[in-house]
């Protein structure tokens, strides 16, 4: 593909905030080895975002972030405003797939077999966890309702333990996804734009694959591809590539399953920025498929786009043409004159 000016965004204001600076440095370095004129746009805050995609005009954004304000359509309403393409999903299915319980209806919509749940919202008192949970039965995954797959998580053999697992679970978020726990192998997918690149088996050394795991080298197993008979690895993954499409989901995804020893398969979740540090899953999946890191992150760049559905011939930022300069001050006319030329560079990407 052309060389385009590319902002890198990482950093944000989530739980993830420190991996997200791994996988953004990662994607940056890989992108400048090929060529681009790489800017890392670090966000630490809502303004400081827009300071920094005003100060450095780019034709692409590659997003780099992870969990709430940075996957969950936040950013991508913020890009679309301004006539940024940028990577991975639009606003609604970046919405979509951040919201465990929404992802879940549609998953049930759609036919895509998910684990059986319930949900506490904050009205619930940790007195009433018992009542509420009432025959759900043991052990469980708690979790919050929208943070990253890793975050607040946690398994429960008892009350005792489900009542701490939704007090953790509710220092992320206030609503609580209470999951039946399944025992089965942890499979993930890889996926590109909706092709299917591979599915990748996870054994951590803890049973369960969480944060620690996730991100501390040499705490977990990887077997590419996944320990599956031929024609079960196939039904993998065309149910990660129906739960990805119910979503509506674009660009690079990763798509988490659990496969039991009973020939069922469950969708847990659809990740929609997946990472990209040394130990993330995706790289990993992608280089059996011939991707090395650097062309993938290029493969990524090269479907940045637009998502709101406006004509090239009329984009969006063409408004301001139109709107008295005196309604703006100088630094949204800033944003606003360089937008033009974002839009036009969309060819170069």
């Amino acid at each position: 593909m052309m060389k385009a000016r590319v902002g890198v965004v990482m950093g944000g204001m989530s739980a993830e905030r420190e991996v997200s600076f791994s996988s953004g440095r990662a994607v940056a370095e890989a992108l400048r080895s090929l060529g681009h004129d790489v800017v890392e746009v670090e966000w630490n805050d809502t303004l400081g975002c827009l300071e920094a995609l005003r100060d450095n005009p780019i034709d692409a954004a590659f997003l780099a972030l992870h969990g709430r304000f940075g996957e969950d359509g936040c950013i991508q309403g913020l890009l679309e405003m301004l006539g940024v393409p940028y990577t991975g999903s639009s606003v609604l299915a970046s919405a979509l797939a951040m919201d465990k319980v929404k992802s879940k209806e549609l998953f049930r919509l759609f036919n895509v077999p998910t684990p059986p749940y319930y949900v506490l919202d904050a009205g619930v008192p940790l007195e009433a966890l018992a009542e509420r949970h009432g025959s759900f039965g043991f052990p469980v995954v708690v979790k919050p309702r929208r943070e990253g797959s890793s975050i607040g998580v946690t398994k429960a053999l008892d009350l005792q333990a489900f009542r701490r697992g939704v007090q953790h679970a509710r220092e992320f978020d206030q609503d609580v996804l209470v999951e039946r726990y399944v025992a089965g192998r942890e499979v993930h997918v890889g996926l590109l734009d909706g092709r299917v690149l591979g599915a990748i088996e996870v054994a951590p050394d803890n049973g369960m694959y969480d944060f620690e795991a996730k991100y501390t080298p040499g705490r977990t197993q990887y077997f590419m591809p996944a320990r599956l008979p031929a024609t079960r690895y196939r039904g993998i993954l065309n149910l990660a590539e129906r739960a990805a499409q119910a979503l509506g989901v674009t660009g690079a995804a990763r798509v988490d399953l659990l496969v039991t020893e009973g020939e069922n398969e469950y969708v847990l979740e659809v990740n929609s920025l997946p990472g990209m540090t040394p130990t993330s899953l995706l790289p990993k999946i992608a280089e059996s498929a011939g991707y090395d890191f650097a062309h993938l992150c290029d493969e990524i760049l090269a479907r940045a786009r637009l998502h709101n559905g406006i004509a090239e011939s009329h984009p969006a930022s063409a408004v301001v043409e139109h709107v008295d300069e005196a309604s703006f001050d100088l630094d949204e006319l800033a944003v606003a004159r360089t937008t033009q030329r974002r839009v036009a560079a969309r060819q170069a990407v």
